[in-house]
């Protein structure tokens, strides 16, 4: 799978610049173990939500067919923390941040949330089917992905690496040719996946042997194929890759970020939902609530400024 001339090259070029290359997709699921033990249980007993109350100004943003039904259908991954995951199996309680800023904006708009869990790649096409309103699933804001979704910017995040805790060959990847020859694991419908497929063409172009991209839908079998020496890489998003690496457990390295990408609320294209979800964010970065939710699950690095509906994509 890796050859002596690959570490090698991967070793001399740990001193060059980070580089933002490639658009970033999000899967949750690839962060390791959901569990109802340890710090993802201690920090899902906070609560930091449930003292909100209605606000009227923000409210009186959504559609009018809305405030009289009072129920909005959320599309929901589910994988691991920090973003949405099960903090106890038995009872399916979710939790994490996704979580969070759901509920946080439903109590701002006086809804209630009927939250459908649906595998990651299935649900920006169930927005445009009307089987769900709003979408969620740590989403980036990327250029593709704005030809027929909207979002409602809540957090920044991005794209990252990570490997074998005792693999010290691969470092900080700045340019995708350092992973010629490589095996990338990563999620299935992610635009991880669709960035590293489009780009096979920096290895071929370099004389150098292709990577190979592995996709499972199935989040643990990503970290499984790692721990197991089937994959050589992970793709993923940073406060994923990052929460996963602090797990003793989990035995991998962060190798650093690549790509920073804005994080959405989705909705089908030319929602009317748009401008109350912005507002409800607006208010709860006002109030101190989003401050709270992010020192919360330690992501207070991925904050935002304001919310914005459908940004572009960060160069």
């Amino acid at each position: 799978m890796r050859t002596t001339t690959v570490r090698r090259l991967l070793a001399a070029t740990a001193l060059l610049p980070v580089l933002a290359l490639a658009a970033c997709g999000s899967d949750p699921k690839i962060a390791g173990a959901a569990g109802a033990s340890g710090p993802a249980a201690t920090a899902a007993s906070q609560d930091v939500v449930s003292g909100l109350a209605k606000s009227d100004a923000v409210a009186a943003l959504l559609p009018e067919e809305v405030r009289k039904a009072g129920t909005l259908t959320f599309g929901a991954s589910f994988g691991a923390p920090p973003t949405a995951f099960y903090a106890d199996q038995a009872t399916k309680k979710p939790a994490g941040i996704d979580v969070d800023f759901t509920d946080a904006v439903a109590r701002l708009l006086g809804l209630t949330v009927r939250r459908e869990e649906a595998a990651f790649e299935t649900i920006l096409p169930a927005l445009d089917s009307g089987k769900f309103d709003v979408g969620t699933g740590n989403f980036g804001v990327t250029t593709a992905r704005l030809k027929t979704i909207d979002f409602v910017t809540y957090i920044d995040d991005g794209q990252g690496f990570a490997v074998r805790k005792d693999d010290k060959d691969v470092q900080p990847v700045t340019d995708l040719v350092q992973l010629c020859g490589l095996t990338i694991g990563t999620g299935a419908g992610t635009t991880f996946e669709t960035t590293l497929n489009a780009r096979r063409n920096v290895c071929t172009d370099a004389g150098k042997k292709p990577y190979e991209v592995k996709a499972f839908s199935d989040g643990g079998a990503v970290l499984t194929g790692l721990q197991q020496g089937r994959v050589d890489v992970l793709m993923s998003t940073i406060n994923g890759l990052r929460y996963q690496a602090a797990q003793e457990a989990s035995g991998t390295r962060f190798l650093g970020e690549f790509h920073r990408l804005d994080v959405g609320f989705a909705f089908k294209k030319g929602s009317k939902l748009t401008p109350a979800f912005q507002a409800a964010v607006n208010q709860l970065i006002k109030d101190g609530t989003y401050e709270r939710i992010l020192r919360k699950w330690g992501v207070t690095d991925s904050a935002i400024a304001e919310s914005r509906i459908s940004p572009p994509e960060h160069p």
